[in-house]
């Protein structure tokens, strides 16, 4: 009886290790690891031994025979993934050995500048040596970022990660300091005073510009701002949204933009119990809100969404799925792609879960409606939003098997009194920290902090997660991309690269200096 990993998969690859067959891929050492939206368990393969359950931190991984209605299309999803020709593998998954500190002269000491996922899994890389210490600073007075306040309330499972990060935050050498905000309350050289090194963990805290006409109109705002009012974010707390129009608008097709769109379509009664707060719960009951249009400006091979995500929501209760036949258009490189069987995994079953959507429902239910083809060009209203303007659009794809977007000089518009907006996202710069605007990251190599792209190293400083690589990838994700910075900074440590510090000086409380 084979396990099947179901929605709330992290990607951690905790499961990949635990697993005595090596029965659970894309492994971290294999190419498409950084890219899959998901792991998958082959069902010839697995052995039962319930070694991936115990491993997994968000309770992922379920046997066959305990699948809910809910999880079983994941049954299906894991089974397809093994039947494209593969390479033979080895009988384990290689085991990337934790980077061992070796100059003796002095404990490593380092800070972690954030407490997201990945900070805490550089925090966890480094506190696999004895002796080395770690003082996590984050401007919030909770730690986790996004792990706490930017998973939707109703995905309990994908929350349960923060249990392991509360395993790593109870180790010998850890600690935390919470409500201090580098570049603000304390410097990057203050910082340095008593760390070896100190490793940026911040994200991507800021979302891409919508730069149309209307766009600063009252009704307008951004998805990410949308998801930490709803969770309860203190910066987000005072805010007020508009639910009393039938229709909103999503700009964007991405996780994000479906987490919103079930948020504002979910019976409200199914989040008491979650960490919503009070007046958000309120407002979700008095809202007006009918029906939500999810729109891509490509079609429906480029969704942005992933595989487990768009299957959680096609089996949410309570809320009707559709989407315009007319608008499901495939471009020549995808076409000839499926022809020949080579269609990358999650495209495929992104098209076979597009193509359950049904709509034929003649419910009382709130309404999810996917749009494709349409690209904004200004937001309609007065004094405040009322509606979308979109350009309709056609794929064409250049002689590189590029797909592109071409206006074909139709409009179309589209009425709503909310419009949220989930194109993307982009790192903010910091106080003293190079940054490289165009890629919104700071400049790095491998993690080694540059002082501009393609410059040189700035000794003492590294990176990891989003403002590292940019905005891809999943929550366990971060934790290779923790792995490589950690071992390039313990490298440095053992070579004398970084400078001696006072290791009888311990990192103070600092004096709050905000205005």
């Amino acid at each position: 009886m084979p396990h099947v990993v179901t929605q709330s998969c992290c990607s951690d690859a905790s499961c990949v290790y635990a697993c005595p067959v090596n029965c659970i891929h894309p492994t971290p050492d294999e190419p498409d690891f950084l890219t899959a939206e998901m792991l998958h368990i082959d069902p010839a393969s697995c052995v039962d031994c319930g070694a991936c359950v115990s491993a997994c931190p968000v309770d992922a991984i379920v046997p066959k025979s305990k699948l809910t209605d809910k999880q079983l299309p994941f049954l299906t999803i894991n089974a397809d993934f093994y039947k494209q020709e593969r390479p033979a593998r080895p009988l384990l998954a290689p085991v990337s050995p934790a980077p061992a500190v070796t100059r003796e002269r002095q404990p490593l000491r380092v800070a972690v500048v954030g407490s997201g996922p990945s900070a805490m899994y550089a925090a966890d890389e480094l506190l696999t040596q004895p002796g080395v210490k770690v003082d996590v600073y984050d401007r919030l007075p909770q730690p986790h970022g996004l792990a706490r306040l930017g998973v939707a309330p109703d995905h309990e499972k994908t929350r349960q990660v923060s249990r392991l990060f509360e395993q790593i935050s109870a180790q010998p050498g850890f600690q935390f300091h919470l409500g201090v905000e580098v570049g603000k309350d304390v410097t990057h050289d203050e910082l340095l005073e008593t760390h070896h090194a100190v490793v940026y963990a911040v994200g991507a805290s800021r979302d891409r510009e919508l730069t149309v006409p209307g766009a600063d109109l009252p009704g307008r705002t951004s998805a990410t701002d949308f998801v930490a009012w709803y969770n309860g974010h203190p910066d987000h707390s005072h805010r007020r949204y508009d639910l009393s129009h039938k229709r909103a608008v999503v700009i964007g097709n991405g996780n994000v933009a479906l987490d919103v769109a079930r948020i504002l379509t979910i019976d409200p009664e199914r989040l008491v119990g979650t960490n919503v707060p009070s007046h958000v719960l309120k407002a979700l009951r008095e809202s007006n809100i009918e029906e939500v249009l999810v729109v891509g400006r490509r079609g429906v091979a480029q969704s942005a969404f992933t595989v487990p995500e768009f299957a959680g929501l096609l089996s949410t209760p309570g809320i009707d799925l559709s989407i315009h036949r007319d608008e499901i258009m495939l471009d020549a490189t995808t076409t000839r792609l499926a022809e020949t069987n080579d269609l990358p995994h999650a495209v495929a079953q992104k098209l076979q879960l597009l193509r359950q959507v049904d709509d034929s429902s003649s419910s009382d239910n709130k309404r999810i409606v996917l749009r494709y083809l349409l690209s904004p060009t200004r937001i309609l209203g007065d004094t405040a939003v009322t509606g979308v303007e979109f350009d309709r659009m056609t794929l064409e794809t250049d002689e590189n098997g590029a797909v592109l977007s071409i206006v074909t000089g139709e409009k179309e518009s589209i009425d709503a009194g909310l419009v949220l907006t989930s194109i993307g996202y982009r790192g903010v710069a910091l106080p003293g920290v190079p940054f490289d605007d165009r890629r919104g990251v700071i400049p790095n190599d491998g993690g080694r902090v540059l002082d501009s792209p393609g410059g040189a190293t700035v000794s003492g400083s590294y990176v990891t997660g989003w403002i590292k690589r940019g905005p891809s990838g999943f929550i366990g994700t971060n934790k290779s991309c923790a792995q490589e910075t950690v071992r390039n900074l313990v490298d440095d440590f053992n070579d004398g690269s970084l400078r001696d510090i006072d290791v009888s000086a311990t990192p103070r409380r600092w004096r709050l200096r905000r205005s």
